[in-house]
């Protein structure tokens, strides 16, 4: 599942990571196939982190490999938490004991790419009979996985953080339009959306929740027409688009039109809020579905993208999680043909149908999407092939997104200004290179 919010790994483990370098294979037993030959008996190790319902997908996927390809055994090394697995990766790879194929989150594939730790599957993914093709891919997906023309690790799903809203939140508030039937008219403006979000404020409701990350605020400069990098350069704090946006940006949050889901009370955090009718909008994933349904009345809840001055369907914000295989794996035809049929369309059938929390990353899953909730869950697809992840010259960098985020709650709780706040990003960006 790719993660709501981003956790940063200390530095110390980046650096270490840094040193170990290429260092070895997961199982350390496995027996190298013959080049070419998949046919060779081999074992692929691969980790990731999750949550019992999602591992249990993860071991269907297993055995549906495993009975197509008797001859390769696959093991699946898990780690519950996410804030755990990055450190327990690093010390495989410094002990030489890290898995075949696994998991890196987008907050750290930076990290990994430029410890040189990972495979170059740039013709994995662009031989003529790819399973997992790089065009059947949007290419801003792969971010800080890819440097110059080499690709190091693929997205294995995303999810965009879609604007969820409650049907009984907006009636409550005397909003008669849907805003999906606007988005479709071409009428979602930046405009209708502030206007239905001062009548929930009026009705003492929250308008819109947020997490404070990068998706958030790149994906409101984005929204509003405005420029946060230009390449590796950053250029918002001279984008004239860009500072009335996090200017409007902070405004809103400083007068709780808006709310940093972050920083709710324990017992009352955002889910909550959300389902007892208290706001009309949360900028969330997929995942949002369990949550809804579990809550009752699921048809009272449906999706719509971000806002835009003109109406026009915006590019947003992607949480995403990579897959990647281990330069120094004995299994390298085994390893390259798992971690193809994992990314492939049919891997990603099999791993999100059925309730699954998050987006395929490829083209050809999609109707694990279209499976009839949220009514509107083309948005998921539309937002994905549109969308970013974070920018590679901010996420290659350990701790700088956080870092980032924390002068952007500065902002929003009124104890800076948007030129000032965007000044003192551009000055930690440069620091950090």
């Amino acid at each position: 599942m790719t993660s709501k919010r981003p956790k940063i790994l200390a530095a110390a483990a980046a650096a270490a990571l840094m040193l170990s370098g290429c260092s070895g294979s997961g199982s350390g037993q496995n027996p190298a196939p013959a080049p070419g030959d998949s046919s060779a008996p081999a074992t692929v190790v691969w980790s990731t982190w999750g949550t019992p319902s999602e591992l249990k997908r993860y071991e269907e996927f297993n055995a549906k490999f495993m009975a197509k390809h008797s001859n390769i055994k696959v093991t699946l090394q898990s780690v519950p938490s996410y804030s755990d697995y990055h450190a327990k990766l690093l010390a495989q790879l410094t002990s030489k004991t890290a898995p075949d194929v696994f998991y890196v989150g987008d907050d750290k594939i930076g990290q990994f790419v430029d410890s040189g730790a990972l495979m170059d599957v740039t013709e994995v993914l662009k031989a003529p009979n790819a399973v997992a093709p790089y065009d059947a891919f949007n290419p801003a997906t792969f971010g800080a996985a890819t440097v110059n023309d080499q690709i190091f690790a693929a997205p294995n799903d995303v999810n965009p953080d879609a604007l969820w809203y409650d049907k009984t939140a907006l009636k409550d508030a005397g909003i008669t339009d849907d805003p999906a039937t606007l988005a479709a008219a071409g009428k979602w403006t930046t405009q209708a959306f502030l206007d239905m979000n001062a009548k929930l404020k009026n009705k003492g409701k929250t308008g819109t929740m947020f997490w404070n990350y990068w998706a958030t605020h790149y994906g409101w400069i984005s929204s509003q027409g405005g420029k946060a990098y230009d390449g590796d350069k950053f250029v918002a704090n001279t984008d004239a688009a860009a500072i009335a946006a996090v200017d409007q940006l902070g405004k809103l949050f400083q007068n709780k039109t808006f709310v940093v889901a972050d920083t709710l009370p324990s017992g009352a955090g955002a889910d909550s809020v959300f389902i007892s009718h208290k706001a009309g909008f949360f900028a969330q994933g997929r995942y949002t579905i369990g949550t809804v349904k579990e809550a009752g009345k699921p048809e009272n809840y449906d999706i719509v993208d971000w806002p835009s001055p003109d109406g026009k369907a915006p590019s947003t914000g992607l949480a995403a999680s990579y897959l990647a295989i281990n330069a120094a794996t004995k299994a390298p035809d085994a390893a390259k043909l798992f971690w193809s049929e994992f990314l492939s369309a049919e891997g990603q059938k099999t791993r999100l149908s059925g309730g699954g929390n998050a987006v395929p990353s490829i083209k050809g899953a999609d109707d694990v999407v279209l499976d009839g909730y949220p009514a509107h869950a083309q948005t998921f697809l539309d937002m994905r092939d549109r969308g970013f992840v974070d920018y590679a010259a901010e996420s290659r960098v350990p701790g700088l997104s956080s870092d980032i985020a924390k002068k952007f709650l500065e902002l929003y709780q009124g104890k800076a200004s948007a030129q000032d706040t965007l000044n003192a990003t551009a000055d930690l960006i440069a620091k950090a290179k």
